[in-house]
């Protein structure tokens, strides 16, 4: 893109880059989540999931701004983007069925 002039915050101007997580088995196939990134990251897989549908799959990783318009417009919660360099902070789906609740004591 090319300005007419630069802005003039330029040097301040830092684009978060993300990390696209796809849980296939909760995934319809509907393509939602293709037809609506602005950067068209995903496409649709080869492979069938369990239900026998054709999940999203990452085409172009570097390319991810963390915008979170797939997981907004997904209507089975099965994609979401986390901040990249953030992704100790997210626990897999599944460390979090193997997760004990905390002991009390008394």
């Amino acid at each position: 893109m090319n300005f007419w002039r630069v802005p003039l915050d330029a040097d301040q101007i830092s684009i978060t880059r993300g990390i696209v997580h796809i849980l296939e088995e909760r995934c319809k196939g509907c393509g939602y989540c293709i037809e609506f990134c602005p950067k068209n990251v995903l496409v649709l897989s080869t492979r069938f999931n369990r239900k026998g549908y054709h999940p999203p799959e990452v085409k172009l990783a570097d390319e991810c701004v963390n915008c979170h318009f797939c997981e907004i417009i997904c209507p089975e919660f099965a994609i979401y983007s986390t901040e990249e360099g953030a992704g100790a902070a997210v626990i897999p789906l599944d460390r979090a069925k193997q997760a004990k609740e905390p002991e009390t004591c008394c």
